[in-house]
């Protein structure tokens, strides 16, 4: 293990069919170092699901599922039924989706399957668009953003779903984010959420997509940086509902993080400056809840 605690051995070949650049593959690397090879990945319809390759190649070292687009939560829950048949507590199964697979189109599998309290983790690698498709809005899509199917002057003009305080609201032993910028807290969270048998675990991370947000590939972990330094994706934990513990307080506005991005290009001083308060209302709030002040 290296001295700054990220394991050094990967589950991942070479020869991904990743886009340069891609903050989902990205993500993958580092939550693996994470679970290790105990791991049975449940992957529905999704940009990771063209990544990992097709039958019978895979560019991942743990066995892995592929399900339909709007299945990871009820096929995870089957796998790990399965696995308890067999009398088998080691392995960990993971659902890996995208937040098309998340927010909407697998949304009411996964809130099935966690109020149930199923013994799995669920990840949502959040890139903010059916970005395999083409680059269409989701739910998860933030307020100001041009997609394929928000042309012209018509880009979203609603506000991205709080998909944590979604899952939070079914008071399940854990939610948190993460990013691919803060490598160290996301292998933490990972260790955490796999440590936790017994219930259902949720980790949303921020994956930037040089594709459809219209950056350029070096800019890939800088950007998701800036996204967390400017409260425009708070790093926290959440505990069985109620317990919050925030662990990044950022300071910088967000025209530092949605000026580098040509999905944004559009937007006047004033949208910003409106994207500006309603950033700073939902960073009071999580403040809040973690019992805390905006200048502790």
């Amino acid at each position: 293990m290296t001295h700054n605690s990220i394991p050094d051995t990967d589950y991942m070949y070479s020869g991904h069919v990743g886009c340069p650049g891609c903050g989902a593959t990205v993500a993958m690397k580092f939550a693996l170092k994470a679970l290790g090879e105990k791991t049975i990945m449940i992957i529905p319809a999704c940009c990771w699901a063209i990544i990992a390759g097709p039958h019978p190649q895979t560019s991942l070292k743990i066995p892995v599922l592929h399900t339909a687009f709007e299945t990871a939560g009820a096929a995870s829950s089957g796998v790990r039924a399965a696995l308890d048949m067999k009398n088998d507590t080691e392995t960990t199964v993971v659902a890996w989706a995208g937040d098309g697979g998340t927010f909407d189109i697998g949304f009411q599998s996964l809130s099935g399957a966690v109020e149930r309290n199923e013994d799995f983790i669920y990840v949502c690698y959040d890139n903010e668009a059916y970005m395999n498709t083409g680059v269409q809005r989701s739910s998860s899509t933030p307020y100001g953003t041009r997609t394929a199917t928000t042309p012209g002057q018509d880009w979203k003009h609603t506000r991205k779903k709080n998909i944590v305080e979604a899952l939070a609201a079914h008071r399940i032993p854990y939610a948190a984010t993460a990013s691919i910028a803060f490598p160290e807290d996301m292998i933490r969270k990972f260790r955490k959420a796999k440590e936790m048998k017994g219930g259902s675990r949720f980790i949303h991370i921020f994956a930037t997509c040089p594709t459809g947000w219209r950056i350029p590939t070096e800019m890939c972990i800088k950007i998701a940086r800036l996204a967390v330094q400017s409260n425009f994706f708070p790093l926290y934990e959440v505990e069985n509902g109620v317990s919050y513990t925030l662990n990044y307080k950022g300071d910088r506005p967000v025209t530092d993080y949605m000026k580098t991005q040509g999905r944004f290009k559009h937007l006047t001083d004033k949208d910003f400056g409106q994207i500006q308060e309603t950033v700073d209302e939902d960073w009071s709030l999580l403040l809040r809840k973690a019992g805390e002040t905006r200048h502790s």
